[in-house]
């Protein structure tokens, strides 16, 4: 079930194709890092490949659109992880994947969506998963813009260090960065 709703997810937008797979296996690394359990561990192999699943609901037009998006657009944006955490409650097997979804466009500022919590009240999991997430977006090509380079990304995680992300887990993922495990990781 778990390869059937990340194949969807993937279908729906070209340009992450993959994505899934790479923010698992980089937060992984970090989790790793970070001593988490074997228990820990295999829930965010639930978790990491279903964080989009509330795209499902986001439309062509907005997921493939070139360019800014507009205030209804970057709305409908904001929407999937509360609709990916409705889409999960639904499935028990999947519950425990919730924290990821949910919360993984929080910052640790509180500027983040969808409900603005800030620092520890933010899940580990999903602060785990958010660095991932980002460093793997920025080394994406978008349709709104071309990817950075592994060098731009890791700066862009270092300077937002404490203000998106958590400044203790964005600094074991520049940390890993300077170790073979997540270059690994990536290009499994």
């Amino acid at each position: 079930m778990l390869r059937v709703l990340t194949g969807a997810i993937e279908a729906r937008d070209p340009y992450t194709r993959g994505h899934s797979a790479r923010v698992t296996a980089l937060a992984e690394a970090v989790a790793r890092q970070l001593g988490w359990s074997d228990e820990r561990l295999a829930s965010l192999r639930v978790g990491g490949p279903l964080h989009d699943i509330g795209k499902l609901a986001v439309s062509d037009e907005v997921l493939r659109k070139e360019g800014r998006l507009d205030d209804g657009e970057l709305a409908q944006i904001r929407e999937h992880p509360k609709i990916g955490a409705r889409i999960l409650l639904r499935m028990a097997a999947l519950r425990e994947a919730i924290p990821y979804v949910l919360y993984h466009h929080e910052r640790w500022d509180g500027q983040g969506y969808p409900s603005g919590k800030a620092g520890e009240e933010i899940p580990l999991e999903a602060r785990v998963l958010a660095v991932a997430d980002a460093f793997d977006a920025m080394t994406s090509d978008r349709p709104y813009r071309r990817a950075l380079t592994r060098e731009q990304a890791l700066a862009e995680i270092e300077r937002c260090a404490g203000t998106h992300s958590d400044h203790r887990i964005a600094q074991v993922f520049l940390e890993l960065f300077t170790e073979s495990e997540v270059a690994t990781a990536v290009s499994a």
